[in-house]
């Protein structure tokens, strides 16, 4: 093993996101997200320590307060790694994205 690397196993939190506006109605239902994500990281035996969701548009950066959880969760060292249906259910707004970043 290269020094300096280090092998600490990854703890995700599922972040399920549908927006209210009605240019993400396309989207899957939180549950629906969910449960795909949930199918995938059994498949990928990935160990699942948290599921947050979340029912706000991510247009604007600093509204979302489950969004602020889950940063100040990673922080905390509660988890650290985020699996989400798709990137746009993260960050749609170059704000977010730098704090995920």
């Amino acid at each position: 093993m290269s020094e300096g690397v280090t092998t600490e196993k990854l703890k995700y939190c599922l972040y399920a996101r549908k927006s209210t506006e009605s240019d993400e109605r396309q989207a899957l239902s939180i549950e629906s997200q969910i449960n795909e994500m949930l199918q995938i990281a059994e498949r990928e035996s990935l160990d699942v320590v948290d599921i947050k969701r979340e029912s706000k548009s991510a247009k604007d950066s600093g509204n979302r307060p489950i969004f602020k959880e889950l940063l100040d969760d990673i922080k905390e060292a509660k988890f650290n790694a985020i699996l989400s249906w798709a990137p746009d259910r993260i960050s749609r707004n170059a704000g977010d994205l730098g704090s995920i970043v």
